[in-house]
């Protein structure tokens, strides 16, 4: 059975964009890979980013439920697999267990696949595409300023090309097409 490798990064929803990344410079001595008026990317060591920060300020300015415990804090938790190959098969072993992602997106640095425990509480495994440099140079770069989100993937696509002997750097290929909406259940 597959298992992820690492845990990866944080996601953390605030209405306090400013000052929760100056907190995380300070505190972690982290730096900014990627920001934007309404994500920003951290990172502290050698992986691409650790900490990202989505503004509610401008992503859903006026909420009913603004500040609120439910609201703002964390957005989901990543974990890093091996390869696109035990992240597809991990997916194949949770949808025999009627476990589906609610979003499979590939964003450019990482194939990633969101779930929702029964709780709620979102959860990404992924998958590394690009090697720490190039999801840098990625994420400092155009492609990540025209679409920060990424592209949605078929999961059961790529496990076929998968069982039929796809290679690792075939599989992490981003696929064509346009930005990813957000999906509701992502809390954004």
């Amino acid at each position: 059975m597959t298992k992820p490798r690492t845990l990866a990064h944080v996601v953390y929803q605030t209405r306090q964009y400013d000052r929760m990344i100056r907190w995380y410079e300070t505190v972690f001595q982290a730096h900014v890979v990627h920001r934007d008026p309404a994500l920003a990317f951290l990172t502290f060591d050698e992986e691409h980013h650790r900490f990202a920060f989505a503004n509610l300020e401008l992503m859903r300015p006026g909420a009913a439920d603004a500040g609120s415990r439910g609201e703002i804090g964390v957005n989901h938790v990543a974990w890093t697999f091996a390869s696109a190959h035990d992240l597809l098969a991990t997916y194949k072993r949770l949808k025999a267990e009627g476990i589906l992602p609610y979003w499979p997106v590939h964003h450019g640095p990482t194939l990633s696949l969101y779930y929702a425990d029964p709780d709620g509480n979102r959860m990404e495994f992924q998958a590394d595409a690009l090697t720490v440099a190039e999801a840098n140079a990625f994420m400092a770069g155009p492609a990540m300023a025209a679409n920060p989100v990424g592209v949605i993937w078929d999961p059961d696509a790529l496990l076929a090309r998968a069982e039929a002997g796809a290679n690792e750097a075939e599989l992490l290929v981003m696929p064509d097409g346009p930005p990813s909406p957000i999906p509701a259940t992502h809390g954004l």
